[in-house]
């Protein structure tokens, strides 16, 4: 059977509270012996000297979704996870808040740090969201994943 397509989206910063309760939300999976989580965080940085104040992430939605779920399934296929869930942030991160959160669980620690590595490396590479580094100085350019 057909996993459905899930809506990884969420609108602005992921919060701490949401992250949290994502969390507890797995103390009655007891097959569950690790857990590994990965926050991506926007950056102050500095290019060309500007400051970035905040990203502003958009997506071709429906097949950024889709490129999410093969990555997902790719993920299931190649380890031996119990669960995993990825949201991403659309609209405008400020600095210091979290645009990413990807979590793994798995029976074995090994198994959910590679797990997470792999999938955090296919969203990267392979997911159209587009981020706009927004500048202090009310400036931007796009932001280039490396």
């Amino acid at each position: 059977m057909e996993k459905k397509v899930k809506n990884v989206f969420v609108k602005g910063a992921i919060v701490p509270s949401f992250i949290a309760d994502s969390i507890a939300k797995h103390q009655t999976k007891t097959e569950i012996g690790a857990h590994d989580i990965f926050l991506g965080q926007v950056r102050a940085d500095k290019i060309d000297g500007k400051i970035v104040g905040a990203i502003e992430y958009t997506a071709y939605e429906d097949m950024a979704n889709l490129k999410f779920h093969e990555v997902r399934e790719n993920t299931f296929s190649k380890f031996d996870i119990t669960c995993m869930h990825i949201y991403h942030s659309l609209g405008t991160v400020g600095v210091g808040e979290i645009c990413l959160f990807v979590f793994v669980s798995s029976p074995h620690r090994r198994t959910a740090f590679e797990a997470l590595e792999y999938v955090v490396e296919e969203i990267k590479s392979q997911v159209p969201v587009f981020g706009k580094e927004l500048f202090e100085d009310d400036s931007y350019q796009w932001k280039v994943n490396t």
